[in-house]
């Protein structure tokens, strides 16, 4: 059974250290924080100018776009549109969960979150400290790996804190989800696996 998922709710001390992201989330900060498979890096997606910073630690270029994950589909709502039909009852019944999707962005999605495309990667996690991130912020979150460009992902916050302490604002500490990689992402057009599966 996975460390953490939504029936393992965060203790007290996690709990102070949640509304601590919280608070350097909606001050602009960018915040390290476990995720179902490796460490993420987060920031608010309003907040443009934090993205580039964010994109400029990893290295990374803003046209590979980004992913969302959120505490729910309400979250959501104001990046994308799910689609209807058995691909829509197939997207939510893998939510809250591991599972990304590409979906139909709205109009008004930053490029610099859908790398210029007209999709935006999401997911509402099942992770509960990474649910209830999004949830004390009351908005979705960027989530990216916690790494340099073509590095591997980091594991924990010690690897996190040593290697880009310096360049983000605070690092939640906290048990990974219990995958042995990044999380599947799927297209919402054909259900085909982008990545995993």
């Amino acid at each position: 059974m996975p460390a953490d998922t939504l029936d393992n709710a965060p203790d007290s001390r996690t709990l102070l250290r949640l509304a601590e992201a919280t608070r350097v989330l909606h001050r602009g900060g960018i915040v390290a924080y476990p995720t179902e498979g490796v460490y993420g890096l987060g920031c608010l997606p309003t907040e443009l100018d934090t993205v580039e910073r964010l994109l400029s630690v990893k290295r990374r270029s803003w046209r590979k776009g980004l992913l969302l994950i959120a505490a729910n589909l309400e979250q959501l709502a104001p990046f994308v549109t799910i689609p209807h039909g058995a691909r829509r009852e197939e997207i939510l019944s893998s939510w809250p969960g591991p599972v990304t999707w590409v979906l139909p962005a709205r109009p008004e999605t930053p490029d610099l979150l859908t790398g210029g495309r007209n999709t935006l990667a999401v997911r509402v996690t099942g992770h509960a400290i990474s649910r209830t991130l999004c949830l004390q912020a009351d908005t979705p979150l960027i989530s990216t790996s916690a790494n340099r460009a073509g590095r591997p992902p980091l594991l924990s916050a010690r690897a996190v804190r040593l290697a880009l302490g310096s360049e983000i604002d605070y690092v939640l500490s906290g048990p990974l989800g219990g995958l042995d990689k990044p999380t599947a992402i799927r297209d919402s057009l054909t259900g085909a696996y982008l990545r995993g599966g």
